[in-house]
């Protein structure tokens, strides 16, 4: 059983129904005590930085994701939930996230749209069993006005462009983000959240 997280700022119909098109199963959780039950979790995400961390927050979810983390079992943060993963975001201010991951939440600045949005290609940097099935040149959608700088780029699994390398696809042990929308991506992204599913479910795909 797969958890989707539930802090009042996450896009849970679409995610949830591409769950339910790949087979299996989910319940929102909102409670930290309740993370246990699950063999992984989602944390999804759309809205500010600083609005999120409240609600995480304010639910008593910030040590309990961590330490979920802490345990071994998959969780993956998609598109804000990925940048919450990381140490701060300096949108409208300086807040802190969840550190389970080094780096920060930057602005895209320069003579070009913002917030980027539309398809845009992977590029693969390693082999992971995240990115099996997926491949440099596939594509995924994207909307976001601030993208992640991380602190070591040994993180990096896969990055895309717009007008500079952007961070699209993070894993370090068991702790995994994905800046686009996997469940919006078509074959690719559904490609993506069978693999994560997978592993949660024990390599069972």
């Amino acid at each position: 059983m797969i958890g989707i997280i539930d802090y009042g700022m996450g896009n849970l119909y679409s995610l949830s129904k591409a769950l339910e098109r790949l087979g299996y199963a989910y319940e929102f959780v909102s409670r930290p005590e309740r993370l246990n039950d699950f063999a992984g979790v989602i944390l999804p995400g759309v809205g500010a930085f600083g609005d999120a961390m409240t609600n995480i927050r304010r639910l008593g979810l910030e040590e309990g994701i961590r330490t979920y983390a802490a345990s071994g079992r998959p969780v993956l943060g998609i598109c804000l939930g990925m940048q919450l993963l990381f140490e701060k975001s300096e949108e409208h201010g300086t807040h802190a996230g969840l550190s389970l991951l080094g780096g920060e939440a930057v602005r895209f600045r320069g003579d070009y749209k913002v917030p980027h949005m539309g398809w845009n290609q992977l590029q693969v940097k390693q082999e992971h069993p995240l990115l099996e099935g997926v491949n440099s040149g596939d594509y995924v959608y994207f909307v976001h006005s601030y993208h992640v700088r991380v602190s070591d780029p040994a993180v990096l699994l896969a990055t895309s462009d717009y007008h500079q390398d952007v961070t699209a696809i993070v894993g370090r042990d068991n702790v995994f983000g994905m800046q686009f929308h996997p469940e919006k991506s078509g074959d690719t992204g559904m490609r993506l959240l069978r693999n994560f599913a997978g592993q949660c479910e024990g390599g069972k795909a």
